[in-house]
């Protein structure tokens, strides 16, 4: 209001999604809603379902909204948003999911040993998040979980940050506001409903860029993204869709309500488009990643030289480790494991990545038994 807005708060479960008539519509306590130019969700966990789907019924009534519902979909399931993340070098902690009594344990070794976290899928605010100490315990407690028909994740304890984490507030393409998370005592878990003091933090440019770039994959403009201190950098543990706003104002004395404000405000005056959902704006032309491989002949070449405008093929974006370049010049230098986000002809673009490469198949022929001529057991060892 403070900002010239006229704002409703609104409860999400009193939404209607009217799919009968022939241009979308949303009811509210019964009546149909009034012409909103924008909406902010905040989603709660256990409504997750319902509150995607009303979000997405604005997105088709053309309403702006900085989280997607895919976004926020995405960062509720802790298990999808690892996996996304894993596949765009974003360093996270040493993750497995396993669902097999008999793969509990090469899981946990595969992710360092013991101690180990063990997490619920759906768990918020640091409730279904255990610390086991030895692989007899997280065995154990895995085992019940599993009998209870919970499905939970293994990841490796991150040992040098212990009790503490970091929260950037990512709105936009930057962060608006850092803290600091400390664990009470012996407690490990670091959230402020357990206990838990906050500071404000600067933060360095390679744990900013890894919460933008986190939160964008993710889907999501506004997001309060979680990390950890590693050795080798940071770590994301998760990313919020709906984070909570009060401790992070109180520790660094920032208005991050009104930086989302502002950014919402912008966006519905000038609305960023994601071309790549718009794949079909010219017959033939639309967008596709391409990584610059090691032996590749790209590497050391300018942009410019590489051929590519040649084939009339813009690249939009580079990506380089954790830094993003948008538009780079004719100029740049290209260097192994860069990934060129392009735009232009698809028929180009496909002649210019290699065939998959076939995985080697690890399963072994099982010993035939020379009378019958039939495998020995009926198992595969893989």
């Amino acid at each position: 209001m403070d900002r010239g807005h006229a704002v409703d708060v609104l409860d999400t479960l009193r939404f209607a999604i009217d799919l009968a008539s022939d241009d979308p519509d949303l009811q509210y306590r019964g009546r149909p809603i009034d012409d909103y130019d924008a909406v902010i969700p905040r989603i709660g966990a256990s409504i997750t379902y319902f509150g995607t789907a009303v979000v997405r019924q604005f997105e088709q009534m053309d309403v702006y909204t900085p989280n997607t519902s895919n976004g926020i979909a995405n960062s509720r399931d802790k298990l999808r948003a690892i996996q996304i993340m894993s596949r765009h070098e974003i360093g996270i902690p040493a993750t497995a999911f396993a669902r097999n009594r008999d793969d509990v344990l090469p899981a946990i070794e595969r992710v360092g040993g013991a101690p180990v976290v063990i997490k619920l899928l759906e768990g918020t605010q640091g409730i279904g998040v255990i610390l086991a100490p030895d692989t007899r315990v997280a065995s154990a407690i895995i085992e019940t979980l599993q009998s209870a028909k919970q499905n939970v994740l293994i990841q490796a304890f991150v040992e040098e940050s212990r009790g503490r984490d970091v929260r950037a507030l990512v709105v936009g393409d930057r962060v608006v506001g850092a803290m600091r998370r400390t664990a009470a005592g012996d407690e490990f878990r670091s959230n402020v409903h357990r206990g838990g003091t906050v500071e404000a933090v600067d933060l360095d440019e390679e744990y900013e860029a890894t919460a933008v770039r986190a939160a964008q994959i993710m889907g999501l403009r506004v997001a309060g993204v979680d990390m950890l201190e590693g050795r080798d950098g940071p770590l994301v543990m998760e990313v919020n869709s709906s984070p909570g706003l009060e401790g992070i104002e109180e520790a660094t004395g920032l208005d991050i309500a009104g930086a989302v404000v502002d950014f919402v405000d912008n966006q519905v005056a000038f609305p960023e488009l994601d071309v790549r959902q718009r794949l079909s704006v010219s017959t033939g032309y639309g967008v596709a990643e391409m990584l610059v491989r090691e032996d590749g002949s790209w590497v050391g070449q300018t942009i410019g030289d590489s051929g590519l405008l040649d084939r009339d093929i813009s690249v939009l974006t580079l990506h380089r480790g954790a830094q993003v370049i948008p538009n780079p010049r004719g100029q740049r230098i290209l260097e192994a494991n860069d990934r060129l986000l392009c735009f232009g002809r698809l028929e180009e673009m496909r002649d210019m990545i290699p065939d998959r490469r076939r995985r080697r198949s690890r399963v072994r022929p099982l010993p035939i038994d020379p009378e019958s001529g039939r495998p020995v057991d009926d198992e595969i060892e893989v």
